[in-house]
């Protein structure tokens, strides 16, 4: 049994988990961070507090005695593996996998959030060979809406962004409009419900996508609109994923038609059923289960795996 543990402490959410090499076996323990009603985000202090206070019981979920069979471990450290990227949220899981390594005397790796987000998504798909070869992916969440260029470097792959928002993140637009219904925060899957539901869909704005990029501000005022005429709910709700999914599609066209890549989606805006079948119709893109498309340690674990030699 080749077992490995991973960290991830995000804006969002507090995960670990293990994943077994051999069998790709995996297990993920997850709590999403408390965000008081009305609100559609946290400070990073109350993030990092909260990380520290939910971190050890969700190592406890994993079993006892795991640290006795893990080869390695890794924490992503930062939101993207590029000179800058820095958020204090991860310093919380870091500091924890770091200092559990060390006791074990086993290695550790640091690795960005995204990159974690990647591979849960290609172990998910059951497309792990994609970490060695280009792709596209989308990284679409709360905080992050980007079209990349991933590529395998000496030690792990790198991703270059070609594409995606150039002010509000996908996952913002959506809770936006969450907030704007009455939904809790994170409000994507409760959204997706209430669009399910819609019996007169609106046409969708259709924000202006030039060299795979686009603005979603735009589209916050038109959802704003539509809701101050009177329109049903479950109306708003369906064309506030209406108006991500044609962005999406008409960027990813654009990559597409450039590169002539298979496309990887992660994050958790890309668990929604309706982008996803508009996306696998268009473009056979491969997309990791709901458990696995929002924030979690596995693909972290899965690095430290990839990292170690023992995912080939």
């Amino acid at each position: 049994m080749a077992r490995f543990f991973g960290v991830d402490t995000s804006n969002y959410r507090t995960s670990a988990a293990l994943f077994d090499s051999e069998s790709h076996g995996w297990h993920n323990s997850g709590q999403l961070l408390k965000v008081p009603e009305g609100r559609i985000g946290l400070r990073q202090s109350d993030a990092l507090f909260q990380h520290v206070q939910h971190l050890p019981e969700r190592i406890l979920e994993l079993g006892m005695g795991f640290g006795t069979q893990i080869k390695a471990v890794a924490a992503s450290t930062r939101p993207r593996a590029v000179p800058g990227s820095y958020m204090p949220c991860f310093l919380a899981g870091a500091a924890v996998a770091r200092s559990l390594a060390h006791a074990q005397g086993v290695p550790f790796f640091e690795v960005s959030h995204q990159q974690g987000h990647l591979a849960a998504a290609a172990l998910s798909a059951n497309a792990l060979h994609l970490l060695h070869e280009p792709f596209l992916a989308w990284h679409l969440s709360g905080g992050t809406t980007e079209l990349l260029y991933v590529k395998p470097e000496e030690t792990l792959f790198s991703a270059e962004i070609i594409g995606g928002t150039d002010d509000l993140a996908a996952g913002q637009l959506i809770d936006r409009a969450g907030n704007l219904l009455g939904l809790p925060f994170p409000a994507g899957a409760q959204l997706e419900q209430l669009a399910n539901a819609c019996t007169q869909p609106q046409k969708p704005f259709r924000p202006k996508t030039v060299g795979c990029r686009f603005s979603l501000s735009g589209a916050q005022n038109k959802i704003e609109t539509l809701y101050q005429t009177g329109a049903p709910r479950e109306t708003v709700a369906r064309y506030t994923i209406d108006i991500v999914g044609s962005a999406v599609m008409d960027a990813t066209q654009q990559a597409v038609q450039q590169m002539h890549l298979p496309v990887l989606c992660a994050g958790g805006v890309m668990s929604n059923r309706r982008l996803q079948q508009r996306m696998r119709d268009a473009f056979g893109a491969f997309f990791a289960e709901p458990a696995l498309s929002g924030d979690n340690a596995v693909g972290v674990a899965v690095l430290a795996a990839l990292l170690s030699g023992e995912l080939l």
